[in-house]
């Protein structure tokens, strides 16, 4: 059997025995050399096989202790829309909350932070114009579920009240009608979803395992003339969060 298959077909069998119940919640495997005895395959495989049930949310590996079965956690449903305006931090009110959407958020904004060239790229400037960079940490229900970080070109926002995005008249209403408070209407918002796999840093902040998978969205946000006027990077960890994208019908 090639050497892919076969930690394959072990991780596919453990997955079994794990749903099938016979390890509880919470109760740890047997070690790793009995299991690659058991099945007849080398550590390295049987190694390979758990971390896949790892990745998969299925395992939880506990330093010194050994790996365990993991406690299922509920995947709460994210509906990104475009009939929606707000920011993903912006509560609702208590008659709209959707289940999973944030209800509260962590920020810390810079000022005059040159653009990276990726980043200058996304938002038609140069590379090294400044902007202001904000980084987010979403929480709902006290939870993280959400890590974003914004940049906005300090040339559209500079020398106006809605330069910082959480401070000021309009502190967290949403790119929308900050940038409409200062003449900047917005037409259009592009998001590019990609799966990836958390990093150490986005493991701790989101308090999930590094490896785990992930949705990136790449949004950029334009205004009337088409001109990008904000973009971010936002980071979902699969396992807390189902992301639903919802679309109008236009009427003839």
């Amino acid at each position: 059997m090639p050497r892919e298959a076969q930690y394959l077909a072990v991780a596919e069998v453990l997955r079994a025995r794990i749903r099938s119940g016979e390890w509880e919640i919470g109760e740890r495997l047997p070690s790793r050399a009995r299991l690659a005895v058991e099945y007849e395959v080398g550590r390295n495989v049987l190694q390979r096989a758990m971390n896949r049930l790892i990745i998969d949310g299925l395992l939880e590996g506990r330093a010194g202790s050994g790996t365990y079965v993991r406690t299922p956690r509920e995947r709460l449903r994210l509906v990104r829309s475009r009939l929606r305006h707000r920011r993903e931090g912006s509560p609702p009110g208590p008659d709209r909350r959707e289940r999973g959407r944030a209800d509260a958020w962590d920020s810390h904004s810079q000022v005059r932070v040159p653009a990276p060239e990726p980043i200058a790229e996304r938002l038609a400037i140069s590379p090294g114009d400044l902007c202001v960079n904000t980084h987010y940490e979403f929480l709902a229900d006290g939870q993280p579920v959400q890590l974003s970080e914004s940049w906005e070109p300090l040339a559209i926002t500079g020398e106006t009240p809605i330069v910082l995005p959480e401070m000021g008249p309009l502190a967290g209403k949403g790119v929308v009608e900050r940038m409409r408070s200062i003449g900047v209407v917005i037409s259009r918002v592009v998001e590019v979803p990609r799966p990836a796999r958390a990093t150490q840093v986005q493991a701790n902040l989101l308090g999930i395992s590094v490896g785990d998978l992930v949705l990136q969205i790449e949004r950029t946000i334009f205004d009337a003339d088409g001109r990008p006027v904000e973009t971010a990077d936002m980071v979902i960890p699969d396992v807390r969060r189902e992301v639903v994208y919802e679309f109008g019908v236009d009427r003839p």
